[in-house]
């Protein structure tokens, strides 16, 4: 009798267990047991875990996505979506301007475009010359200028510049029917120049130094073209085609720049002097003291270490 109602008391104690599990349930066991951990307790915390994983993988990559802090001065171009750049028009393989296209193409231009794909922006150029470069950089119309500008301490004082992407010389173009084919020739002679260019300066310097005329008065810190009538004179011009016609109608005895300006105008009987001289360094001009100057030297450098910008003096014939 006694061993029968063990037996009972077994069983109903096996139906409880059972029942308390609820239908299609099993025991806990092993380390889960009393520990109050579920399948999908358990599941919860890997999904919160791999949803924090995720958003920790995020926001590391998009930190590594970002190569550099821009500035304020930078910052504010991408935020406006443009850079505006100051460039030359009618200055073969650096900035000309198609007449009918109104497209522009050149060294100085592909880089300009370069450094706005750097910064994610689209680039508007702005025609400018010798004389208003620097006023439309000073008063924000433009962000830098890339018009075969050069670089001198004198101007280092009052803008920014990157290290040199090119290295010009100084010449002179003439009539070949004028007989002049050196400095020599240029002695009394009118030479036509570009308002607010060095030309004029590094020219009276040169005559100097070959011992043409009387450097009696001269200093480069205030050397005024306008007022300089020693050995030789100078009348100038806004921009260079205005320098050409007067060449053709005899207004002056010859044309004064860089060489690789002057090369546009070197037509059918028109000459180079022999000499050339004053080196001129091209350089990238921006504001005083922006942050966006130091963004421009590191991309000219990053350029030219790689070969970037030796391809674009070879596309446009700069050799």
């Amino acid at each position: 009798m006694k061993k029968k109602l063990a037996l009972l008391l077994a069983g109903l104690m096996t139906i409880a267990m059972v029942t308390g599990c609820g239908a299609g349930e099993e025991p806990t066991t092993g380390s889960d047991a009393g520990t109050g951990i579920t399948e999908e307790s358990s599941s919860a915390e890997e999904s919160s875990t791999e949803e924090s994983s995720s958003e920790a993988t995020e926001e590391g990559s998009a930190e590594a996505s970002v190569e550099i802090e821009f500035g304020a001065d930078t910052q504010a171009i991408i935020d406006r979506g443009v850079l505006y750049v100051g460039v030359k028009n009618a200055v073969p393989g650096f900035g000309l301007q198609d007449t009918l296209t109104g497209e522009y193409s050149g060294m100085e231009i592909d880089i300009a475009r370069k450094i706005a794909e750097y910064l994610g922006v689209e680039v508007e150029f702005t025609t400018v010359t010798a004389a208003t470069r620097t006023e439309l950089l000073d008063s924000g119309d433009i962000d830098c200028v890339l018009a075969t500008f050069t670089i001198t301490d004198e101007r280092k004082e009052s803008w920014d510049f990157t290290t040199p992407y090119y290295t010009d010389a100084v010449t002179v173009l003439v009539e070949d029917a004028s007989g002049i084919t050196s400095l020599e020739g240029l002695v009394d002679k009118k030479v036509g120049v570009s308002s607010g260019s060095t030309s004029a300066r590094a020219l009276t310097a040169a005559m100097i130094e070959a011992g043409l005329i009387d450097g009696t008065g001269y200093d480069k810190d205030t050397f005024d073209a306008a007022t300089w009538t020693t050995g030789v004179s100078y009348q100038q011009y806004e921009d260079y085609p205005a320098i050409s016609t007067a060449l053709s109608a005899g207004e002056v005895d010859a044309f004064c720049v860089d060489k690789s300006i002057l090369a546009i105008y070197k037509t059918e009987g028109r000459s180079y002097i022999e000499e050339k001289f004053s080196p001129q360094e091209y350089g990238i001009a921006t504001r005083k003291g922006s942050d966006f100057s130091a963004l421009c030297d590191e991309l000219v450098n990053t350029w030219l270490n790689d070969g970037t910008i030796d391809g674009f003096i070879d596309t446009y014939g700069l050799n």
